[in-house]
């Protein structure tokens, strides 16, 4: 189900400084601040809590149920029930959000991490890749986003100089955000692999985010302006992109239709492209024209936590409606190569 029966929010929202190494922090301490802010946000301390799900990668971490390291944070005692997604803390929300819909708690703590800086990242996502097929053949992160822009390049859609002007437009947006690595307009660089310069990738940095959900008369007892969940939604494509039209993105615009976003405009739109051709195909599937402003926090072009992104990406635009800056807002999140696995998710504040 895709439409919620009950109200569910978001009432709290936190992240950390996305840095390019964190040294000798552990995954721990790198999350117990946005864990703090979210928890002292809403008066709530672990034993209140409902429900705890966090999202992460072993893959990152280099070891088995890295996750469990984070149960330090959170706090062993009281114990409450918990779970755990080898995906970006945004598939941990949907998890938290279905345990809300049974009615078996009331809350909900959220959390993801990832310390990018641990090994080197186009190598270790092309671990994630087709074993028999594609891993063999060591392609990685960049070579198969560039294989993307290079389709839409093809086929008319967009050009190099277009793809500078969204890098430019993320990172300018990002000026104000304390918490992105790349602040401000960056040279676009020399390439990395052709089409893609520099500025056309997100940085590689170690940053973490906290998010508390809470169902009906709890959401408005822990938040002046809780953002409501009206719709949430994910659907994936063949793991092949040689088995897919990379120029288009099916998967998020059916996971759009299922979470409401086409039923009446949004303010804002908080989009998980890590690679500026990403942003080209997004927006077309998702119907984004010009009025709508586009990841206003300057989005993954400006800090990409992996593991930790999308879920941020919901985070920022609930941050949003909960200062009163926007009222309807959506958010999304991906993961796997070339905007494979889509999630899109529907906010929406209380009308005055």
């Amino acid at each position: 189900m895709t439409r919620p029966p009950a109200d569910i929010a978001v009432v709290a929202f936190a992240q950390t400084p996305c840095r390019p190494r964190t040294g000798d922090v552990s995954e721990a301490e790198m999350l117990l601040p946005a864990l703090r802010a979210v928890l002292d946000a809403t008066g709530l301390r672990t034993g209140d809590l409902g429900f705890v799900c966090s999202g992460s990668s072993d893959y990152l971490a280099g070891r088995a149920f890295s996750f469990t390291l984070t149960l330090d944070a959170v706090g062993a005692w009281p114990p409450v029930p918990e779970s755990h997604v080898e995906m970006d803390g945004a598939w941990a929300l949907y998890e938290a959000w279905v345990r809300l819909l049974t009615g078996e708690a009331d809350t909900a703590l959220v959390h993801a991490h990832g310390m990018s800086s641990a090994g080197t990242v186009r190598d270790v996502l092309s671990r994630t890749l087709d074993p028999y097929t594609l891993a063999p053949l060591w392609p990685d992160a960049v070579a198969l986003a560039a294989l993307q822009a290079q389709a839409l390049i093809d086929a008319g859609r967009t050009d190099e100089k277009d793809l500078a002007a969204v890098a430019h437009r993320n990172r300018t947006a990002a000026a104000s955000n304390p918490h992105a690595q790349l602040r401000g307009p960056r040279p676009q660089g020399d390439y990395v692999v052709q089409p893609l310069r520099t500025g056309d990738c997100p940085p590689v940095g170690d940053g973490a985010a906290a998010v508390v959900l809470a169902t009906g008369d709890t959401a408005r007892r822990l938040c002046d302006h809780p953002a409501w969940i009206r719709g949430i939604d994910h659907r994936i494509e063949p793991h092949a992109p040689g088995l897919r039209d990379l120029t288009a993105s099916p998967s998020t615009r059916l996971a759009a239709e299922n979470a409401g976003a086409f039923d009446a405009p949004v303010d804002l739109a908080e989009l998980h492209a890590p690679f500026t051709a990403q942003e080209v195909v997004l927006r077309t599937a998702l119907d984004l024209g010009d009025d709508v402003t586009v990841n206003p926090s300057g989005g993954a072009l400006a800090a990409n936590p992996l593991m930790a992104t999308g879920l941020i990406r919901i985070g920022e635009a609930a941050a949003r409606i909960h200062r009163g800056e926007a009222h309807r807002a959506l958010a999304h999140a991906t993961s796997g190569p070339c905007l494979q696995h889509n999630l899109v998710a529907v906010l929406e504040g209380d009308r005055p």
